[in-house]
């Protein structure tokens, strides 16, 4: 009886205790450039290989986690891009490239209003936030406005954003998207946040944002290359990150071996993440076996990956989606699964990529006859006029900033 009021509390427990950390490190933003200079951030997405999941708040916190993932951009570009600059309004605009959408902030109470996952600028507005344009996260709270803040800063911040990925997509998006934001206003405000930093920030502002999740994404998507990823247990998430040899998804196998496909469907992760943390919440022994398997198929697939296995590395990419399946039953829809039956003979391993439900499906086929046996196939009978391969490469940079 009241399950619910415990829940809710249990999930606000949880996101009050990251956020503190971010809390406990106040920012002090001021402005570092001249008036006619801009900030650049752009990042890759990450393809998760193994380990999703294991790297969700609570589990990482009492269990630690380990995930392998690879930096990729596609079609040859980072995809995630953020321009900053000043203005001479005291007041932050905000623009989405690729959703054609502008909105001006001049108030706290505007600023402080994340909204719900899904919302044009939440990203945007809880990045800044962070960076010390809401009080509770400025070092020195002594403004009586947000106006006032902007002018002692030196002016307003404009912010323009291109995400060249579908929302639920299944590739990190918009905690890249977060990181890539933060770090460029690091260098716009002279915060001096390194990688570790907007790793820590952006955990933070996944849950100001409610949308939960673990570090995966974005540490996917600051650091290059193929990578093992792990933490230890405690409320101090701090990544070790192992980087293996990227050659099973390098020029040899990339686009000619192991495929990328679009299925031009989408679904939003919070309502699995729900699922699967309310599960951890109750300690269920059956989501608890399955983490632990997840893993150790981590550690078998950093292992396939270090012996230049391609079949092993397809089998444990196989058992991912496995095993994400018994997290979630829904992860594979009706449409997914057609879409796995038209080219199963051709497949050594498959996966889709993220939370499930949507996005992008990675393809492991058993050869380069087998992987063009697959492109004929789907790109003769898509399953929607969205669904497309995506050319994709091993990112050896993550994220970059630069000034014009």
């Amino acid at each position: 009886r009241g399950w619910q009021e415990h829940e809710d509390r249990a999930f606000a427990d949880l996101s009050r205790m990251i956020v503190r950390e971010a809390q406990l490190t106040p920012a002090k933003p001021r402005s570092t450039v001249p008036e006619d200079q801009i900030i650049w951030g752009r990042s890759p997405v990450r393809l998760d290989l193994a380990g999703g999941w294991t790297d969700t708040p609570p589990y990482c916190l009492e269990h630690g986690g380990q995930v392998l993932n690879v930096a990729v951009d596609l079609n040859g570009q980072p995809p995630i891009q953020v321009f900053a600059k000043l203005s001479t309004r005291p007041e932050i605009i905000l623009h989405s490239i690729d959703l054609g959408a502008e909105e001006r902030v001049r108030a706290w109470e505007e600023l402080g209003a994340f909204g719900q996952p899904g919302s044009e600028f939440g990203l945007a507005k809880a990045a800044l936030g962070l960076a010390g344009f809401l009080p509770r996260f400025h070092a020195d709270p002594s403004f009586d406005s947000l106006e006032q803040q902007l002018e002692d800063f030196g002016g307003g911040i404009e912010l323009s954003m291109l995400s060249a990925v579908p929302k639920g997509s299944g590739l990190g998006t918009s905690s890249v998207l977060a990181a890539t934001l933060m770090a460029t206003l690091s260098e716009l405000c002279g915060l001096e946040w390194d990688r570790m930093a907007l790793f820590g920030r952006t955990l933070a502002l996944e849950q100001l944002l409610t949308t939960g999740g673990g570090w995966q994404d974005q540490a996917g998507g600051l650091f290059p290359g193929l990578k093992m990823i792990e933490t230890s247990p405690g409320m101090s998430q701090r990544p070790v990150l192992r980087w293996l040899p990227d050659r099973l998804l390098g020029p040899e196998y990339a686009n000619r071996a192991v495929l990328l496909y679009y299925t031009g469907l989408t679904r939003l992760a919070k309502d699995i993440l729900h699922q699967v943390v309310r599960g951890l919440f109750l300690n269920d022994p059956a989501n608890l076996r399955t983490l632990r398997e997840i893993g150790s198929n981590a550690v078998a697939a950093s292992d396939a990956v270090q012996r230049h296995d391609f079949t092993g590395l397809a089998r444990t990419i196989d058992r991912a989606w496995v095993l994400n399946q018994r997290l979630d039953a829904e992860t594979k829809t009706v449409e997914i699964q057609a879409i796995l039956d038209a080219v199963e003979p051709d497949i050594a391993g498959a996966k889709l990529l993220g939370a499930g439900g949507g996005g992008y499906l990675l393809l492991f086929a058993h050869d380069e006859d087998a992987a063009r046996r697959i492109r004929r196939g789907l790109e003769a009978h898509p399953p929607n006029k969205l669904a497309r391969f995506v050319d994709f490469s091993v990112s050896q940079t993550g994220l970059q900033v630069t000034r014009s």
